[in-house]
């Protein structure tokens, strides 16, 4: 890095007060154009609305038509009550809202690129037959999920890696620091959250000293950040010190139904041999050097081998998005080490736009073929009936399942549908734990000493419906034993709920859950 470049680094880290005074009014313009577009189409629709009687005989047979679209659509049941009831109350503006959100054209641009670059790197990633063939000598049912995983997602199954089960922000970030300061050839970074804090600072002081040793380093985050969390031209500051750097659909003064999808992925991927995932952004509270909702309960896991190449394709896929193809064989062809490991791990991904629901149906999988436990870790509990069907099926046929959440939420809407699901959930046999100290944020399912999910889908519809999502699945890993005893350290930390502590909850939550639950899949 030249003295030049040097001096400019140091010049922008001097002005971060004043670029950020400056940049939020920067974002808050957006937001504020974005509003008064939506207030716009409001009323264009609600214009509409007199002239519905003219070509479709009255505001009726339009709210049927629209239901009938509906009801033959192939999607969700719980979504579709939920857009029906919409249409049944504002007609037109509901019907015509839903077939704007239907056919909004940024939404199939970016299907058909994303389909390009699933063809693009799929060349590279091949699934080894070998290992698939020893997993079907192991467990035939976790194979068949592996081969839905690979021919409806595109992502593999391999042996030969290593994992390591990260309790905490606190401990992944020890490992982070360590393994960046290892690399040689390149970083890639994708978070949905990047704050300015203690754990950023640490972070990109190694970044830094990598570009001057000729590292490649990529950073991408969600567009979201820049409304509160960093400078929409953070980017370009980043470029300025040698770090690629980019926002996941951005935020602009354009009404789009794009935003809607965001990118909740959490990936690092150092020289394709060493790589990380789980529900850990990069932010102070996440090690719990910022205290905003008690003590903060996350997980990562830490890879290293073969596995590491399936998060590499992730990652590559989201950072060309809106680029060009390049060299995948550069980093997907990467040399394999032999690394001593037992186990299969899977690090698979989830789009809103593969008509997949890959991250539900591995959830649901594991529920369905559970021997003796299921122990589940996630903030947030808004499930559809599928996924509630298959929580009680697993508890009535004996199944130890548990669900842990958060006794200190971060939002009240979320937490009062969470808790609108706790009678059923009970009275079915599944025992459900809130964690006392503060605030779960881990993504975590455990079963029968065998099977581990840690990743970044949470029990919602955002994320099993919404988000780009990814998580590593993993099958006779010995680490898989770190992660039940470090879910049975923490539940003696929880409380559990029975339905004596369901009738004595506040009012207003259980009003504001019931009636949250109508429209759950469209927040």
């Amino acid at each position: 890095m030249t003295r030049e470049e040097i001096a400019k680094m140091q010049l922008v880290r001097k002005s971060r007060s004043g670029i950020l005074r400056i940049v939020f009014g920067r974002t808050a313009v957006i937001l504020v154009l974005i509003a008064l577009q939506a207030f716009l189409l409001f009323n264009i629709l609600k214009y509409f609305e007199q002239y519905v009687p003219v070509f479709f005989g009255g505001n009726a047979i339009f709210a049927l038509f629209i239901v009938l679209y509906i009801i033959n659509k192939s999607n969700n049941p719980t979504v579709q009550l939920s857009w029906t009831i919409l249409t049944l109350l504002v007609p037109v503006v509901g019907g015509l809202l839903y077939l704007y959100v239907e056919t909004h054209p940024g939404q199939r641009i970016l299907e058909k690129r994303l389909q390009t670059l699933y063809q693009q790197t799929q060349r590279y990633v091949k699934q080894d037959e070998e290992v698939i063939n020893a997993l079907r000598q192991s467990d035939m049912g976790t194979a068949r999920m592996a081969d839905y995983v690979r021919k409806h997602g595109n992502f593999s199954i391999y042996q030969n890696t290593q994992v390591r089960y990260l309790p905490l922000g606190e401990v992944k970030l020890e490992a982070m620091l360590e393994e960046l300061e290892k690399a040689e050839k390149y970083i890639f970074m994708e978070y949905f959250i990047l704050a300015k804090g203690i754990m950023w600072e640490k972070v990109l002081e190694v970044l830094e000293r990598k570009v001057e040793q000729g590292v490649e380093v990529r950073v991408m985050y969600d567009g979201t950040c820049a409304v509160n969390l960093l400078p929409y031209n953070y980017p370009a500051m980043m470029e300025a010190v040698g770090i690629k750097c980019k926002m996941f659909a951005p935020l602009k003064p354009i009404l789009s139904t794009h935003y809607n999808n965001r990118d909740h992925r959490k990936i690092l991927v150092i020289d394709g041999k060493v790589g990380f995932t789980g529900g850990i952004n990069i932010g102070d509270e996440y090690i719990n050097h910022e205290k905003r909702f008690g003590h903060w309960k996350d997980t990562a896991v830490l890879l290293k081998g073969d596995a590491v190449e399936g998060l590499t394709q992730m990652f590559l896929q989201m950072w060309n998005v809106n680029e060009k193809s390049e060299d995948y064989e550069k980093y997907l062809c990467v040399e394999k080490a032999k690394v001593d490991a037992k186990g299969f791990v899977m690090p698979y991904g989830d789009s809103p736009f593969d008509e997949e629901l890959i991250g539900e149906t591995v959830y649901m999988d594991i529920l369905n073929r559970a021997e003796d436990y299921v122990h589940i870790m996630s903030p947030y509990l808004i499930l559809d009936h599928e996924m509630v069907n298959a929580l009680t099926y697993a508890a009535k046929r004996g199944v130890d399942v548990k669900l842990m959440l958060p006794h200190v939420p971060d939002k009240v809407a979320p937490f009062s549908l969470a808790k609108n699901h706790y009678k059923e959930l009970i009275r079915a046999g599944v025992k459900i734990y809130e964690y006392t100290p503060g605030f779960v944020h881990a993504k975590v399912f455990v079963s029968d000493d065998k099977k581990a999910v840690v990743g970044t889908i949470n029990l919602d519809y955002r994320s099993l419906y919404l988000h780009f999502e990814c998580a590593a699945f993993l099958f006779d890993v010995p680490e898989i034993e770190v992660i039940e005893k470090d879910y049975q350290a923490t539940l003696a930390k929880c409380q559990q709920i029975t339905l004596e502590d369901c009738a004595k909850e506040k009012v207003y939550m259980r009003v504001l859950g019931k009636l949250l639950k109508v429209v759950a899949p469209l927040m």
